[in-house]
């Protein structure tokens, strides 16, 4: 079992910013892909970014040149610097990984994930 723990949600302010963590443990092998995702009340998670263990990132347009991920594939934990942030950036923030775990089987996992709240 793989299990991932973020952290670093919370209120700020807009124009402010935020770095949120994600740790994941557990029976892994490797690590092919982490991302993090939000979703807003009522509505499906989507993508903020994404990044491979080569590090290749992906962004969704409303965050390009706001937001920076990053990963320590040593430490299992993949990063994202959230900066400018808006009012329309509140949301939970779920991280998620694609995982070759000790029994060799790909699975996707999530973490519980972590709100974070722009607002003056």
């Amino acid at each position: 079992q793989v299990q991932l723990v973020e952290s670093g949600g919370g209120l700020v302010q807009p124009g402010g910013s935020l770095k949120l963590s994600c740790v994941a443990s557990g029976s892994i092998i490797s690590i092919i892909t982490m991302g993090w995702y939000r979703t807003y009340p009522g509505k499906q998670r989507e993508l903020v970014a994404s990044i491979t263990s080569d590090g290749t990132t992906n962004y969704a347009d409303s965050v390009k040149g706001r937001c920076t991920i990053s990963r320590d594939n040593a430490k299992n934990t993949v990063y994202v610097q959230m900066n400018s942030l808006k009012t329309e950036d509140t949301a939970v923030y779920s991280c998620n990984a694609y995982v070759w775990d000790t029994n060799r089987r790909f699975r996707h996992y999530w973490g519980q994930g972590t709100q974070v709240t722009v607002s003056s």
